[in-house]
């Protein structure tokens, strides 16, 4: 078995605000990222001339061109991945990011640990693994999709028959949104019964199930699980 590593590629941090833009530094660079920053839009695409980056995080609300405009203007250069950082976290703001053609959305304020979930996840989309996902890992805990079963810190942990065929779905495709209606083909039940055992797996995955980090909803679409995967030889 080999776990994917995401930890190594290079990203471009472009936020006007130098105490943000240096915080995120130094936090990537302790969880093993390659990082560069850029305090502007122009700044960013100068540096985007001469390097070679696997993922860019934006600012939205920068002076001169936004966010939204540098999305735009990356895309029309190529395909790296993008993450957008705002403090608007209004729906026609996310429908906006993503219609520009940026590939996930985080508002301000939000949790260093859920920053590096989501690159990860987006990471792991652009270079698409060929073997299964044999099991997952988020926070303390681990689960072994096969068996079914989970554990935290190394000890097991009991789940009902719904709540670990769900999981098990949700952890088949680690950091990508899996539609109501495939969970409930998946686990038997109809959508409603979906949204139960998600209520249920909240109050013993998360730290605050009413914010979680790990077990997300993704309005209008389904559920993800943001998780580090673990593959088969």
């Amino acid at each position: 078995m080999a776990q994917t590593h995401v930890e190594d590629a290079h990203i471009l941090v472009v936020d006007d605000d130098d105490r943000i833009r240096n915080l995120l530094k130094r936090f990537l660079q302790e969880r093993g990222f390659r990082v560069s920053t850029a305090p502007n839009a122009g700044k960013a695409l100068s540096t985007l001339n001469s390097l070679a980056f696997d993922l860019l995080v934006l600012d939205v609300m920068m002076p001169g061109m936004n966010g939204f405009e540098l999305t735009e203007a990356v895309r029309k250069r190529g395909e790296t991945p993008i993450l957008l950082l705002t403090a608007r976290g209004d729906a026609e703001d996310r429908i906006k990011g993503l219609s520009l053609g940026a590939d996930d959305y985080l508002p301000k304020p939000f949790e260093p640990e859920e920053l590096v979930l989501r690159i990860n996840a987006i990471l792991r989309r652009a270079r698409p693994a060929q073997a299964a996902i044999q099991r997952v890992i988020f926070g303390p805990w681990s689960f072994d999709i096969a068996r079914e079963s989970l554990a935290k810190d190394g000890e097991p942990v009991r789940l009902t028959g719904g709540e670990a065929a769900l999981l098990a779905a949700l952890a088949a495709s680690a950091g990508q949104t899996v539609s109501r209606l495939t969970l409930s083909e998946r686990t038997g039940g109809g959508e409603r019964a979906v949204d139960v055992q998600v209520t249920r797996l909240r109050r013993k995955l998360e730290a605050d199930p009413k914010e979680p980090m790990h077990l997300q909803t993704v309005r209008g679409e389904g559920y993800r699980l943001l998780a580090d995967p673990v593959f088969e030889d």
